[in-house]
């Protein structure tokens, strides 16, 4: 008995030392190769590098709105620029369905890949992704001359970290925040509940305690049907929030809502932008 229960101690130790060791591994999954780009999905683009204050090399894509005009409700679309932080698998060549998206809403689009995913140098990490992210913010601001208050910062998943980080830091025109968690602990448990999970984990991504220094409109989006970061989690980010917030709840998958519910997504998102971008609140 005493050497089964030794047994079996040993055996979860090991597990537990194998996910403390491992743990960047699950969080961050870049793929190097890209699938597609911009100009497959009819979009003119403009590759662009830019260098983070650490030294790394970042990949991206520039997608100007394009020169159309359009019925929905924005002024000027080629004023407002989408700022796009993507999920911790693959890498921005597997985000153009939502570029296409963006793109048919007028939106001016930089996706660009974090440290260690796609072509981008580096190894990926939760401090390194912040670095990157103050990068982006740079090359429109500066580079690109974009007023801060005409650009909309939008995070899906893991990319919601990037986000909240920089929004809270910066004061972007509006913020979008897609099937975001409260923070990797919370996520891990619900996934690994028989770890310790608190206790390992190194990297936070903590929305929920940032999101109420956010001091611009936000808009929170979340289906029921999200398997990967359940629906309650997204809910106690937006409770957390300091107001203007809204919520939209869609339908479909962690992976598909913006495509299950794509015509009631779009015009919530338009409607949004639509009023704090124009409105009398927006760069407030």
């Amino acid at each position: 008995m005493v050497n089964t229960v030794l047994a079996v101690a040993v055996g979860y130790g090991a597990i537990v030392g194998l996910a403390f060791a491992f743990q960047d591994q699950l969080l961050f999954q870049p793929s190097s190769r890209l699938l597609a780009t911009p100009d497959d999905a009819g979009m003119p683009y403009e590759t662009v590098h830019l260098d983070t204050k650490d030294g790394e090399t970042l990949h991206g894509w520039w997608i100007p709105a394009p020169d159309v005009s359009r019925e929905t409700s924005l002024s000027d679309p080629a004023e407002h620029t989408l700022l796009f932080f993507h999920g911790n698998a693959g890498n921005i060549s597997g985000r153009m369905e939502s570029v296409q998206q963006f793109h048919r809403l007028g939106l001016n689009v930089l996706i660009v890949d974090y440290r260690g995913y796609g072509q981008s140098t580096g190894a990926p990490s939760e401090e390194g992704i912040y670095c990157d992210a103050e990068a982006c913010w740079r090359y429109l601001t500066e580079t690109q001359d974009i007023a801060s208050q005409e650009i909309v910062v939008f995070g899906r998943s893991m990319g919601g970290g990037a986000a909240t980080w920089l929004a809270a830091k910066e004061k972007p025109g509006a913020v979008i925040l897609e099937s975001v968690f409260t923070n990797v602990p919370d996520i891990g448990a619900h996934h690994y509940p028989f770890l310790p999970v608190r206790a390992l984990a190194t990297n936070q991504f903590d929305n929920k305690s940032r999101v109420d220094e956010i001091e611009v409109p936000t808009l929170f989006i979340h289906s029921r049907g999200d398997r990967i970061v359940p629906f309650t989690l997204g809910r106690q980010v937006y409770e957390a929030a300091a107001e203007p917030k809204q919520f939209l709840e869609i339908e479909g998958g962690h992976n598909d809502g913006f495509l299950v519910s794509e015509e009631q997504y779009l015009q919530a998102i338009d409607d949004f932008l639509a009023e704090h971008l124009n409105g009398d609140e927006a760069g407030s």
